[in-house]
C-alpha cells in the first residue's frame, strides 16, 4: 500500500501573527489572497486533478496546509472540512490532515473537528525553548506546544510535530532538547525544517543589521542528521526534512541560509555515513573491499551526492571499493556489513 497527500494549500490563512521567519505565500508559492467561495473550488479542483494521477493502490488524505487552519473563519473551515469528508465518505480519500498553531487548539475548535474524519495535526512547535520563541516573535510558548500534543493525542488524533532549526537564539541543544520533548510528548511524526532567509521578512531585516546569522549548508545538514538519529532511535517517523521546492523557492526568494534541493538527502547520506562509520570501525579488510546492505531504497543515501560517503570510507579506512546492496531486514538507518559467502548463499539477503 502507498501513502500520501493531496496537499491544498491555505497560505497564510488564519494567522495573524508574523513570525520573523516567515512569508507562507512564498513558502507555499502563492501570492495574494482569495475569497472564501473561490478557495473551496480551488481545494475540489486540487483534489480532482489529484486523484486523477494517483495509482488505485494509494491510500491518501486530504491535508490543509500553509495557515494555520483552525484560525481561520469557522464557517470556511467547516466547508473545507465538510469538502474532504465528502471524499472520505465515498472511499476516495482515507482522511484528512491539516497544520496549525499550538495556541489555536481550544475546545470549541476540538468539538468542531470531532464531527469530521480527522486523522492527523500537523503542528508548529518549531521550537520548545521559550527564549528562542520569543526571539521569533511565535506567540505561543513551549507550554503551550506540550498541552496542545497531549490534548491532540487524548482526543484519538496523529500529532505531527513541525520543528526548526537555525532559529534566531537557537543552539544544537536547543534544537535536540526539541526533539526530545516531541518524543517525549508521543508526537507519531515530525518535520525537520532549516531555518531560511526569505526576501522580506523580519529574518532579513535581521540578518541585514547583523542581530542574525544563518547556519551554514554543512553545520545544517550535521544538525539535521543529529536529530534524524535522535527520532529514528526513538521510533519516530520524519515525514519530511527541507522545504518542498516551489517556483517561490527556486527564485531568488531565498536570500540566505541552507537552501539546497535536496537537503533531505544530503542529512539522511550524513546519518548513513556516521552509521557505516561505526561499522567500519576496527573490522580488517585484508582485500580491501567491503560490501554494506542497507535499507531498501536507500543506495542513494549511503553512497552520498557524487559518492560523498564512499569516497570518505573509503579514504578513512584504507579501503579500495565498497558494494551497496539493499536488503528488506533493515530498516530506519541501519546498516551490515554482508560477507562473501553470506552474499553468495543468498543474493537477496
Amino acid at each position: 500500500m502507498r501513502y500520501a497527500n493531496i496537499p491544498v494549500f491555505i497560505p497564510h490563512r488564519g494567522c495573524p501573527n508574523a513570525c520573523v521567519f516567515c512569508d507562507q505565500h512564498l513558502i507555499s508559492g502563492f501570492a495574494g489572497e482569495e475569497d472564501s467561495a473561490a478557495l473551496v473550488a480551488g481545494a475540489r479542483e486540487t483534489v480532482e486533478q489529484a486523484l486523477t494521477t494517483l495509482s488505485p493502490d494509494t491510500q491518501c488524505e486530504i491535508a490543509y496546509f500553509g495557515g494555520s487552519f483552525t484560525g481561520i473563519d469557522p464557517e470556511l473551515m467547516e466547508a473545507l472540512l465538510a469538502l474532504a469528508a465528502e471524499y472520505t465518505t465515498a472511499g476516495r480519500v482515507s482522511g484528512i490532515r491539516f497544520s496549525t498553531r499550538p495556541d489555536y487548539l481550544g475546545d470549541d475548535v476540538l468539538r468542531r473537528l470531532a464531527r469530521y474524519p480527522v486523522k492527523t495535526v500537523e503542528l508548529g512547535v518549531q521550537s520548545l525553548s521559550d527564549r528562542v520563541l520569543s526571539a521569533c516573535c511565535r506567540g505561543h510558548s513551549a507550554v503551550d506546544a506540550m498541552d496542545a500534543i497531549a490534548r491532540l493525542r487524548a482526543a484519538g488524533y496523529g500529532v505531527t510535530g513541525q520543528m526548526m532549526l537555525g532559529l534566531p537564539g537557537a543552539t544544537a541543544e536547543d534544537e535536540l532538547a526539541t526533539a526530545r520533548g516531541l518524543i517525549e510528548a508521543r508526537v507519531t511524526s515530525a518535520r525537520i525544517y532549516p531555518t531560511l532567509v526569505l526576501r522580506g521578512t523580519r529574518l532579513a531585516q535581521m540578518q541585514e543589521a547583523g542581530t542574525y546569522c544563518p547556519l551554514s549548508l554543512e553545520d545544517a545538514v550535521e544538525r539535521t542528521a543529529d536529530l534524524l538519529s535522535l527520532f529514528d532511535a526513538a521510533g519516530v517517523e520524519v515525514l519530511r526534512v527541507g522545504l518542498q521546492e516551489t517556483e517561490g523557492l527556486r527564485a531568488d526568494t531565498v536570500i540566505a541560509g541552507p537552501h539546497h534541493p535536496a537537503f533531505g538527502e544530503l542529512a539522511m547520506g550524513e546519518c548513513f555515513f556516521r552509521r557505516g562509520r561505526e561499522l567500519l570501525t576496527d573490522h580488517p579488510f585484508p582485500d580491501g573491499i567491503v560490501t554494506l546492505a542497507v535499507p531498501r531504497g536507500r543506495t542513494s543515501a549511503m553512497v552520498g551526492q557524487k559518492k560523498r560517503n564512499l569516497t570518505r570510507l573509503c579514504r578513512e579506512f584504507s579501503l579500495k571499493k565498497i558494494k551497496v546492496i539493499e536488503i528488506d531486514k533493515l530498516l530506519g538507518y541501519n546498516i551490515k556489513i554482508v560477507h562473501p559467502r553470506e552474499e553468495e548463499r543468498d543474493p537477496c539477503i
